[in-house]
Parts: C-alpha cells; sequence; structure tokens
C-alpha cells in the first residue's frame, strides 16, 4: 500500500469497549462516541477499509487502515 500523508489521519481512543474521537473532524462536535465495534478497529488495523459513520453530523470517514493512535483515512482530515 502506498504511504498515506499524515493529514489523512484522525486520533481516536479506546475506553473499555467503547470508541471516541475527541473532536470530530467535519462538525467539530466535542467528545463523539463512535459507533465502530472492537473487530472493526481490529479489521482497520489488518489494513482493511471499513466505513465509520459519525454519529453527530452523519458523514462518513473511510478508514483505509488504523495503528493504537490513529485511523488513516482516504482523504485529508486535517486543516
Amino acid at each position: 500500500m502506498q504511504h498515506i500523508p499524515f493529514s489523512h489521519t484522525w486520533p481516536y481512543e479506546v475506553q473499555g469497549k467503547d470508541i471516541y474521537v475527541e473532536e470530530c473532524p467535519y462538525c467539530q462536535q466535542q467528545h463523539v462516541l463512535t459507533s465502530m465495534k472492537q473487530k472493526d478497529l481490529k479489521l482497520a488495523k489488518e489494513q482493511f477499509k471499513v466505513r465509520l459513520n459519525m454519529p453527530c453530523c452523519h458523514s462518513v470517514m473511510v478508514v483505509l487502515e488504523a495503528d493504537e493512535d490513529y485511523f488513516w483515512a482516504n482523504e485529508p482530515l486535517r486543516r
């Protein structure tokens, strides 16, 4: 897979079985509990493409891969 630029990343946190983002990259809502399941996160860490629907604004982030700290998306998420 080709290199994904850092501008296409977004940090996330796991608390128990829940996956949070501190701020939505689309609408800037704070402390967003995502609908992503642990099995989806595992797939993303194995470099399978996962669609993440943001519950705050219904935008869709396409996660190409994930590491322990960041989602790596198919679009720029940082300004």
